[in-house]
């Protein structure tokens, strides 16, 4: 038995591909498929069958489409209300996949009906089994509770502690895959390097250190945000919305962006983020292009709301345009600057470095989430999540606004989004461990000295 673990950064997911040399499972593909096909082609072996963990609230399955594309059975819980046909699994059923043995196993507590794949290769029943643990038990952490319905938050955290113990009590020597905990907002807490196998989480995993209702308590008072996009995600999954071909985007002349602009339209450059402070056209947003594009413009602009791309290599665009279909968004309206685009705006780059010489007071806003400002800040650094940006901006005091986050990244969406506003804004682009190199003071929420 081998497996392949594909790497999504785009979704901050894994997929899997599970093999016996001739015929493969799937485990949680994306919605483009092209990754699964051509690992699945380097192996040479068939895909046999297909599984979705859980209904999906991060992005649009590819599952369904794999399936028909190699003639695969789709495994998903027989109890998934959804509007197509698929072969409906249920704990304790055993599905062959070739030479290997599936066995499901439900583990309620990320989704209602979240279930996990134990395969074993039938001719080596004394070797570790893999487990596929979807959003159930991940590398020192568990997927989050909170998506499916606020009413259900806590018993669904019961019930992830419950299905945590149910596979910790597996063989130690079981492998450990699962899909979130790799950069999804799905997972409870950032994944741990180690922890490749069931033995190692017994002594690093919180829900199997720690009792039911401590567990239950941490995880769900340690819930962060939750991107606005993920809302849609499981209805089009239950419809099976990946399973068809995304939209075709549309390309438009430089006189339809500025009327887009104008017309209050989301207009999203890709650019590098020195690049679009160093001049951009007024009225457009930055979010640099790079694993992290399509969470952020899913959470910034309100859903099916029209939307334009920007960006000086036309590759680019199509990489945005396949990552934005991940996750539902198809068709945006697209455009290629020229060299004679009038890029007038401007704004400030500094360095912390910058930051301490400069003189006199300033007013610093801090876009990084809640926990991460909670673990220190600058004293008086006013906290604006990147994703309230757009609607707090407008309340910040008056004069130029000094914008950070930990890598840069996120400031420079921030200090775009103000510019659009018509404040002076100077976009610190470092990172925050230089805070500390420099001994710049800071403190952590409750007055104490970060």
């Amino acid at each position: 038995m081998q497996v392949v673990t594909l790497e999504i950064p785009e979704l901050g997911n894994r997929s899997h591909l599970v093999h016996d040399g001739v015929r493969a499972l799937v485990v949680d593909p994306p919605r483009d498929v092209t990754v699964v096909e051509r690992a699945a082609e380097a192996a040479g072996v068939e895909i046999a069958a297909v599984a979705d963990s859980h209904v999906h609230n991060d992005y649009l399955s590819g599952a369904l489409a794999l399936a028909r594309r190699h003639g695969a059975d789709y495994l998903l819980a027989a109890d998934e209300p959804v509007r197509f046909e698929r072969v409906g699994v249920r704990d304790g059923d055993v599905v062959p996949v070739g030479r290997l043995d599936v066995t499901v196993v439900a583990t309620p507590g990320h989704t209602r009906h979240h279930q996990a794949f134990l395969v074993r290769h039938h001719d080596e029943p004394t070797d570790p089994a893999a487990l596929f643990s979807g959003g159930s038990l991940l590398r020192g952490t568990v997927g989050r509770t909170d998506l499916v319905d606020d009413r259900l938050t806590h018993d669904l955290a019961r019930q992830q502690w419950a299905s945590a113990r149910l596979l910790g009590a597996l063989d130690p020597a079981t492998t450990l895959h699962p899909t979130h905990g790799f950069g999804s907002f799905c997972a409870a807490a950032p994944a741990t390097d180690g922890g490749r196998t069931v033995g190692d989480q017994l002594r690093t995993n919180p829900a199997l250190t720690t009792n039911r209702e401590r567990f239950v308590a941490e995880l769900v008072a340690g819930f962060g945000p939750v991107p606005s996009y993920y809302g849609h995600m499981a209805p089009l999954n239950r419809a099976a919305a990946g399973a068809g071909l995304p939209r075709p985007a549309r390309p438009v002349t430089a006189e339809q962006v500025t009327d887009a602009v104008l017309a209050g339209v989301w207009v999203i450059d890709l650019r590098s983020r020195d690049a679009f402070a160093r001049g951009h056209l007024p009225g457009t947003v930055s979010v640099e292009y790079g694993t992290q594009f399509a969470t952020y413009v899913g959470w910034l602009v309100p859903w099916h709301d029209d939307l334009v791309l920007l960006c000086d290599r036309p590759e680019e665009i199509e990489r945005a345009l396949t990552d934005l279909a991940a996750i539902g968004i198809d068709g945006p309206d697209t455009h290629v600057l020229d060299t004679g685009s009038a890029l007038t705006a401007t704004y400030r780059r500094a360095g912390w470095q910058e930051y301490l010489e400069a003189a006199g007071p300033k007013v610093v806003v801090d876009v990084r989430q809640q926990h991460e400002f909670d673990a220190g800040h600058l004293p008086g650094a006013l906290h604006v999540p990147v994703q309230d940006v757009d609607v707090r901006g407008r309340d910040l005091p008056s004069g130029e606004l000094w914008v950070h986050c930990r890598s840069g990244y996120r400031a420079g969406i921030a200090a775009s989004l103000l510019h659009r506003m018509g404040r002076s804004v100077v976009h610190v682009d470092d990172a925050w461990d230089r805070v500390v190199e420099l001994a710049i003071p800071t403190v952590a929420t409750g007055g104490v000295a970060a």
